[in-house]
């Protein structure tokens, strides 16, 4: 009989009484080792897509990183936050979206690129002054750049859309008191302010309450959203989409959004999930870019205060105010997809898992942002700050946190 070659093989044969009468070994080894090209190694770093110029950081040492750290599952990420989500009836065909997006080749680095003036403006004297509905409807179809139309104190039911474009020179203004409400009423309905395509306008001062979504912005560009109270909606309460750019959302009080489903109340929204960039945008990245969310409060929020898209480049979320006591929809105050954004100044207290996020949904987005000054009073389990994948996002060691399970962030200062 032949023997199996092996070092370690055996002939075993018992006879009667338990006698052993014999063992032969036979053996024979024939090692081949491969020769060590140090060329076939994968290397340990790992490849980021080049956005010249871009932000840097040194490489993160393996022993910084917090052991119990791990991603997020895919129920945390946008596999279930399409929050930007087609109205009824505009769903298109289930999958058609594109699979990538290019990067801008000559985005500046965070905080370095062109913003928008972010100085609080002030409303002129009025051209118009509106009393009903039916005033208000006819003032947005008839608005030419220059014009100031004044909301008097009241409530103004129905679902109201611009088309209408100020100049640089010349905007148009619709200003009032927060006793001025914007009332869209039901959650499941429109939008209670709409600017299609309307650039160069200013929205200072009033209230909007109910509707779908609140504010909604397609396609503007050089506007402002200033001093709104922004509360009740069905979905999220203020969405800059479409390509709208270069306009800045500030000093808004903003809550109780996601009545309809929670996990859709953003406070917030720049741009659109790579989902419907086929509904708003031509199946193309919705570039929504350089747009300022500065000096904002947020409280009763379901799902993020902001939540900033793949396909984004380039602006800023500054000195914000963040109570995350209401989320039940998401699990942080920020969740940041986009690339190039500056994250700075703010401050936010209670919050599920992490208080700010980076996630990549699209290979090279949720990259190159820089995270600078912010307080982060997670009161939960996860970080202040935490990047999936650390990418060459950036966290400053001036950031500060307080009741963060896994302490500042999952990649290390600097």
């Amino acid at each position: 009989m032949r023997l199996p070659e092996s070092p370690r093989a055996r002939l075993l044969a018992a006879g009667a009484g338990g006698v052993i009468l014999g063992m032969v070994l036979a053996l024979g080894i024939v090692a081949a080792w491969p020769d060590d090209d140090p060329g076939a190694r994968a290397g340990d770093g790992v490849a980021t897509p080049t956005v010249p110029p871009a932000p840097t950081i040194p490489e993160i040492p393996e022993s910084t990183l917090l052991p119990e750290s791990q991603p997020p599952s895919p129920t945390q990420t946008e596999s279930e936050e399409e929050s930007d989500e087609p109205d009824e009836g505009d769903q298109g065909d289930e999958g058609d979206q594109p699979d990538s997006a290019p990067l801008l080749p000559d985005a500046a680095p965070a905080g370095e690129g062109p913003l928008p003036d972010t100085a609080p403006v002030r409303c002129p004297a009025a051209t118009t002054t509106v009393t009903s509905t039916s005033d208000l409807e006819q003032a947005l179809a008839a608005a030419a750049p220059g014009d100031s139309i004044e909301l008097a104190d009241g409530t103004y039911a129905g679902s109201f859309a611009t088309t209408a474009s100020g100049t640089e020179e010349a905007p148009i203004f619709l200003c009032g008191t927060s006793a001025a409400v914007l009332d869209g009423g039901d959650v499941e309905g429109d939008y209670a302010l709409h600017l299609d395509g309307a650039r160069y306008w200013r929205l200072v001062g009033f209230t909007v309450s109910g509707g779908q979504k609140g504010v909604v912005a397609d396609g503007t560009a050089w506007s402002v959203i200033q001093g709104l109270t922004v509360s009740g909606t069905g979905d999220e309460a203020i969405h800059l989409r479409s390509h709208s750019t270069d306009s800045v959302v500030r000093d808004n009080a903003i809550g109780e959004t996601g009545l309809r489903r929670d996990k859709y109340g953003e406070g917030v929204y720049l741009g659109s999930a790579v989902s419907n960039w086929c509904t708003y945008t031509d199946c193309e990245a919705d570039r929504s870019d350089r747009n300022v969310v500065i000096a904002n409060t947020f409280s009763g929020t379901a799902a993020e205060a902001i939540d900033v898209k793949e396909g984004t480049t380039g602006g800023a979320v500054l000195d914000n105010t963040f109570d995350g006591s209401a989320l039940t929809g998401a699990d942080s105050w920020v969740d940041l997809k986009g690339n190039n954004y500056l994250v700075q100044g703010n401050t936010g207290t209670t919050a599920p898992e992490d208080g700010f996020q980076t996630h990549q949904i699209l290979d090279g987005w949720g990259d190159f942002n820089v995270f600078a000054a912010n307080h982060a009073d997670v009161q939960g389990p996860g970080a202040g700050i935490s990047s999936w994948p650390p990418g060459s996002n950036v966290v400053r060691c001036d950031n500060t946190v307080a009741g963060a399970g896994e302490g500042l962030s999952n990649i290390s200062c600097s």
